[in-house]
This record gives C-alpha cells, sequence and structure tokens, in this order.
C-alpha cells in the first residue's frame, strides 16, 4: 500500500484531510499508511500508543466512509473510550484482558463520522495522576523532551498529536486530563463543559459530572469540529438533555470575539510556589490579550482552593475505591493486579464517612455560585495551566522508600490512621501542586481550555488556561481562534 510523505501529511489538520479524501486527492487507506508509518518511526521513544488496531483500522480504511471525517486516521485513549472487540486496559495490570462487547458513546460517534481509529494511546492507572507513568504499559514521554512528562492523564494522546502521528485524538478530562498534556505538549485542549458530551452508555456521567470526554489538537477547528460530531445529537439515554447553539462550533469559533472582560491570576489555590514560568506565559498572555482590545486585569473567584483541592480528592478516590470493588466483584482482580498509589488511595476513600462524602458534594455548589459570580463581572479567568514546566519522567514516582511503606499499612490494615494524619493529607496537596488550576472547572462542570502561547528558555511548552462562564464553550473557540492567529503555533514540530 502506498502512503503519501510524512511532511505533506503533517501540513494537514483533521478537517484539511477530510478535505483532501472528500475531493479524491488522496485515499482514506494512504492516510492510514502515513499515520502507522509515523506512529512506527516515534512510538518506541514515546510510548504514545498502547494498543494498536492496525489490522482493524486497514479493513475500516478500505470501505466505504462517510461523515464529516472520512478516512481520517484517529487515536483513542484507554480509558472509557471503548472499541468493541479491542481491549480497554485503562493503564491497568487489572485490566489488560478486558475486552468491551460494544462501542462506547463517544467512540460510536467518531466513527459515524468516518474516522479510522488505529490505536488506543496511553494513560496512568485509571488516568488518576497527572504524568502518564502506567506500571502496566510503562513511563510516556514528551515529544519536546523525552527526558520530562507529557502530562497525564490524556498524555498519550497528547504526545501522539505533537509528534504528528495524528493531528487530533482522543482524550478526555476528570481534573485537568485534557488541558494538563494539552499545556505539556504545545497544542490545544478543550474541556467541555459538564453534560455536553454524553458518557454511555455504561454510565450516564463519569466522577459525579466532573469528568468529559473531548479530544487534544493542533488546530482550534479541529476541536470545533469534533465538538460537533459528539454534541449535535442528544443520548437519549443520559441524564441531561444539553443545551447546543443553534449554530455549529465550527461557525463559532471563526466569529471574531467581541471585546471580553479578563480576570487573571497567577496565583496558586493551594498557596503554593508558582514557577517564574508559569507566571510569564500569563503575563504574556494578558499582553497579547489587551493588543487584541481585550480588559485585562487582576481578578480571581472568591474560592478556598484548598477546600477545592480537598473536596475534589474526596470524590477522587472515592471513585478510585468503587473502581477496584467493581474490579474484583466482576473480573476477580487481585490486589497486586492494582498499583500501591491506587490500592492507597482507595483504602483512604474506605474511611470517609459517607457524611463527610455527602457533605463535599454538597460544597460544589458554593465554588459553583463563586465562580458564577466572578463570570458575572468577567467574561473568562485566565491562570496557568500548570504552575511550572513539565516534569521529568519518574520526578513524581512514589520514592522506593514509601511504596515499601504503603504496602506494609496495606497488608496491616492500618490506612485508616494514616487518612488522618498531616503528612497524609499534605502528600495529598503536595500531588496537586504543579496542577492547582485544573480542578475548579471540573467540580462546577464549567468549560475550559489549555492554550499553547508560551515556551521555557529550554523549549518546553507551557500552556496557559482560560475558564468560561456556563454555556461559554462558543466563546473559548472564538478567542482561541484570535489568539491561534495572532500566534499561530499549529506548524510547530518537535525534532524527535
Amino acid at each position: 500500500m502506498t502512503a503519501i510523505e510524512y511532511d505533506e501529511y503533517r501540513r494537514y489538520d483533521a478537517v484539511g484531510l477530510a478535505e483532501l479524501v472528500a475531493r479524491r486527492e488522496v485515499s482514506p487507506s494512504e492516510l492510514l499508511e502515513t499515520a502507522i508509518g509515523r506512529a512506527e518511526q516515534v512510538n518506541g521513544r514515546l510510548n504514545a500508543i498502547v494498543y494498536p488496531m492496525y489490522d482493524i483500522a486497514r479493513k475500516r480504511a478500505a470501505s466505504e466512509l462517510s461523515g464529516p471525517f472520512a478516512g481520517v486516521p484517529f487515536l483513542l485513549k484507554d480509558l472509557s473510550q471503548d472499541y468493541a472487540g479491542v481491549p480497554t486496559g485503562s493503564g491497568s495490570r487489572a485490566l489488560r484482558h478486558n475486552v468491551p462487547a460494544r462501542h462506547s458513546e463517544v467512540v460510536r460517534r467518531w466513527l459515524d463520522a468516518g474516522l479510522v481509529v488505529f490505536g488506543k494511546t496511553a494513560t496512568p492507572e485509571f488516568g488518576t495522576k497527572g504524568v502518564t507513568e502506567s506500571e502496566a504499559t510503562g513511563p510516556t514521554r514528551n515529544p519536546w523532551n523525552l527526558a520530562h512528562t507529557p502530562g497525564g492523564s490524556s498524555g498519550g494522546s497528547a504526545a501522539a498529536v505533537a509528534a504528528g502521528v495524528v493531528p487530533v485524538a482522543g482524550a478526555s478530562d476528570g481534573g485537568g486530563s485534557i488541558r494538563i498534556p494539552a499545556a505539556c505538549c504545545g497544542i490545544f485542549g478543550l474541556k467541555p463543559g459538564r453534560g455536553l458530551v454524553p458518557a454511555g452508555p455504561d454510565r450516564g456521567e463519569s466522577l459525579s459530572g466532573a469528568a468529559t470526554d473531548g479530544v487534544v489538537s493542533r488546530t482550534v477547528r479541529d476541536t470545533a469540529a469534533m465538538l460537533d460530531v459528539l454534541t449535535r445529537t442528544p443520548d437519549l439515554g443520559g441524564p441531561y438533555l444539553a443545551a447546543v447553539p443553534d449554530t455549529s462550533y465550527v461557525e463559532l469559533a471563526k466569529r471574531t470575539p467581541s471585546k471580553l472582560r479578563i480576570g487573571f491570576t497567577t496565583r496558586s489555590p493551594l498557596g503554593m510556589p508558582v514557577h517564574a514560568d508559569a507566571v510569564a506565559a500569563v503575563e504574556h498572555t494578558a499582553s497579547l490579550l489587551g493588543k487584541l482590545g481585550h480588559d485585562v486585569e487582576p481578578a480571581e473567584p472568591d474560592i478556598d482552593g484548598v477546600a477545592l483541592a480537598r473536596d475534589f480528592m474526596t470524590m477522587w478516590s472515592a471513585q478510585t475505591a468503587a473502581t477496584i470493588a467493581e474490579l474484583k466483584r466482576n473480573l476477580g482482580a487481585r490486589d497486586r493486579e492494582f498499583e500501591v498509589d491506587t490500592r492507597l488511595l482507595a483504602a483512604v476513600a474506605r474511611t470517609v464517612r459517607a457524611v463527610d462524602y455527602a457533605a463535599a458534594g454538597e460544597r460544589w455548589n458554593d465554588y459553583t455560585r463563586a465562580l458564577a459570580e466572578f463570570h458575572e463581572r468577567y467574561d473568562l479567568l485566565l491562570t496557568p495551566t500548570l504552575s511550572r514546566p513539565p516534569v521529568r519522567v519518574g520526578e513524581l514516582a512514589t520514592p522506593p522508600l514509601l511504596r515499601l511503606g504503603g504496602e506494609l499499612l496495606l497488608r496491616l490494615h492500618l490506612t485508616g490512621p494514616l487518612a488522618r494524619t498531616k503528612v497524609w493529607n499534605d502528600q495529598i496537596l503536595a500531588n496537586l501542586a504543579p496542577v492547582p488550576f485544573t480542578q475548579l472547572a471540573n467540580l462546577t462542570g464549567r468549560p475550559a481550555m489549555s492554550v499553547p502561547l508560551y515556551r521555557t528558555a529550554s523549549g518546553l511548552p507551557l500552556g496557559v488556561q482560560f475558564v468560561a462562564g456556563l454555556g461559554g464553550e462558543a466563546t473559548l473557540l472564538a478567542l482561541a481562534t484570535q489568539l491561534e492567529a495572532e500566534q499561530p503555533w499549529a506548524d510547530e514540530e518537535p525534532e524527535l
């Protein structure tokens, strides 16, 4: 099978590739072979793709395809994005033989759009970390510097997009997992608002509504077009009837935004230090926004960031415990098949009283109301996406001595006392320290995006985050398009 040259393939985003196919200037099979060739060239160094699906993809590419992305190569995230007959491993040894019998709803919609799925990308175990370093599949690396992380939990997808394997890939975001890797890899990442993207058929919503599926991409228009694919028809079995604009997101993204009021902050919600580069990224963006005619000034919502982080972790750890219990019950999984960090998180969650869990969930409303009050004064909130440049691979790994200690506590069933110690609670906040800005949009259900407008002196990307009010996806996309035109990023490519 012949293939177009990689340099030509890399010039186009997904919308552009679909146009080539529609004009019969290239075939889906040719595009697929180029994408597979690029994957084979770089994946040994990146470890971005953990489940190749080449035979399935070749058969599909040779079939009759239709839809807005007919014939475009695509990668799924190996977490909740089920493809019938292909393992969904979720970064865990416990799920290495888990083969779903049906597609998830987002995968079905991507296939209906004509995409050719040829692999699934790496994620940390159950998506629980902001780095992609699963013990089951190994660490994934940043194409801009292989010693550093591509972020997480959609790190495999972000690495593949940044490396030119595909122009857009499946991702999801429960605490920053679209925005964090987008920021680390110099690409664009939009987290849609709560209820907009269907989560079915196996669940009504993920992480009590804090998580959503989406994509990471090189261009804003690809993300806008993908949002149209995922949202244009309702999920009749879902819990919400989303308010989708009458005009497509693709068209809304093309509109020059009116003069926006934007409040910005570089203060960590956790009260911890923020790296000078993260501050510089926001200051650079604020200057650029002023040049474009927007009103920008220091401001932030009146929210206790430490309390929000604790309430977020209460939900997150409880979901981890529920997942482990389900896998033990339904698949016969054993403790040794889960990572120590995951088991500790779950064990501590089991010490939380139901009344305290409910109270933590009730406080989500307080954060949502406070952010809504902020958005009465400002159209958008601007922050760093990360509090520091992408960390080195392994930098956040639990030290061997602490791992041994964790194993001992688990065996002796002493995790209850651990949960009440200052050491544990401080460790929870320390783990969120590199990514303290992203959880707010998840708990409040607001749309947010990371835009790649800054690089460190060593060349590492470092994105900035915008958070919009309820239904603000169109505003975010329009502003992102304006920023993309002013400071283009899609053609920047790592040397690898």
